[in-house]
């Protein structure tokens, strides 16, 4: 599966809701998400613009690995991803395989959805709120840009390592 979004950044988050409730989003998820990535000592996965992921999401917990495709107009990824039943001990068996954990992130997540469109907040400790908009076409995403009225300037095609070392530096 192709994986197409982009962040807005420095998004107002109650007029963002307030505009996608107007189009007829639906809130499908709200709560922690939790996130640790793995790459190998060589740091063979990132050399190569991909990355494994492990996250729960609620009580839910999954499995992803990801490849770089483009970042032209928005980050394309191709995606692959599993629901699984235990983090902890999958946590367990990527170490036992030698990859090493490089990165945890922990943030708070309010998801809504208008067809198969996904409008996320995210939220960190030390981050403004921001706003990803994933769809199945990046002419879906520039469609809603303009209905929502957000400021190109915002439109951002970044990776979440990206997004953390904006506001780092």
């Amino acid at each position: 599966m192709e994986e197409i979004e982009v962040k807005i950044i420095e998004i107002n988050k109650e007029e963002m809701i307030r505009k996608i409730l107007e189009l007829g989003a639906k809130k499908v998820f709200e709560g922690d998400v939790n996130t640790v990535f793995y790459d190998f000592e060589n740091n063979s996965l990132a050399d190569k613009e991909s990355l494994l992921r492990l996250r729960t999401k609620g009580d839910k917990a999954f499995l992803t690995y990801k490849e770089k495709i483009t970042q032209e107009g928005a980050k394309v990824m191709k995606e692959i991803e599993s629901e699984i039943a235990d983090f902890d001990t999958l946590h367990k068996i990527l170490l036992k395989l030698d990859l090493k954990s490089s990165k945890n992130y922990k943030k708070k997540r309010t998801t809504y959805k208008i067809k198969d469109t996904l409008f996320e907040f995210d939220e960190y400790e030390d981050i403004p709120c921001y706003m990803e908009i994933e769809a199945s076409t990046l002419d879906i995403i520039k469609e809603f840009i303009k209905q929502l009225e957000i400021d190109k300037n915002k439109v951002k095609n970044w990776t979440t390592k990206e997004l953390i070392e904006y506001y780092k530096s």
